[in-house]
């Protein structure tokens, strides 16, 4: 079973910066997707970040502040984020899109267990 771990949450002052790390491990043959999305106060859960073959894509209002990176060796996907708001407050949830083994085509999505991001003014 995969398992996809997040690390690096916490109080920022505004304008702060904080990285998020998500490692996957478990059975995994390849990972094609990873990502970031987030979920804050009272909404409902939204794209922030992700990467695939080599291409990113952000959410209109990141644009310009967080990083979406890779490790493929590792299996590690982070989130450089810089210039924080007060509305980037979020549960912040990595996910990958996994290849299990060799004999199957199929990938399968999974999600971390989130990891909190609080920005205070």
């Amino acid at each position: 079973q995969v398992q996809l771990v997040e690390s690096g949450g916490g109080l920022v002052q505004a304008g702060g910066s904080l990285r998020l790390s998500c490692a996957a491990s478990g059975g995994i043959f390849s990972i094609n997707t990873m990502g970031w999305y987030r979920q804050g106060p009272g909404k409902q859960r939204e794209l922030v970040a992700i990467s695939t073959s080599g291409n990113t894509d952000y959410a209109d209002s990141v644009k310009g502040r967080f990083t979406i990176s890779r490790d493929n060796a590792k299996n590690t996907v982070y989130l450089q984020m810089n210039s924080l708001k007060l509305e980037d407050t979020a549960v912040y949830y990595c996910t990958a899109n996994v290849r299990e083994s060799h004999i199957t085509t199929r990938y399968s999505n999974y999600w971390g267990q989130g990891t909190q991001v609080t920005v205070s003014s």
